[in-house]
């Protein structure tokens, strides 16, 4: 992929990221937190959605990186493995993927690393 291609792909995936990270936000405090009994979920979204916003934002550093697709598909993976599994226990309290969100998180860090190479 070009680099000037490779700069629009993870700037409007961070676009998109960051709205979705914020639309998810609203939805976890204003319907999860209203329910009874979902305190750990409400923990597991916050988490979820703190990591979601922050990684939104670290999608617009991938293109000054010298491998940024090797970078930004590490950091897209994390964030949906991570992200996604917790935000999907959140909604639902079903615990079936949650195992998948330490994957998620070695993958975040591997993509941090990568940005270091």
């Amino acid at each position: 992929m070009a680099a000037a291609s490779t700069t629009k792909l993870f700037v409007r995936i961070a676009g998109l990221s960051g709205a979705s990270a914020i639309g998810l936000g609203t939805y976890g405090a204003h319907v999860l937190k209203t329910k009874e009994g979902k305190e750990h979920e409400m923990v597991a979204f916050d988490s979820a959605n703190r990591y979601h916003f922050y990684h939104s934002l670290a999608l617009l550093g991938v293109p000054m990186c010298r491998r940024p697709n090797v970078v930004g598909g590490l950091m897209v993976t994390g964030m949906t493995l991570f992200c996604g599994t917790m935000y999907y226990y959140a909604i639902t309290s079903d615990a079936t993927f949650i195992k998948l969100a330490p994957t998620g998180g070695v993958t975040l860090i591997a993509a941090w690393i990568a940005m270091l190479l």
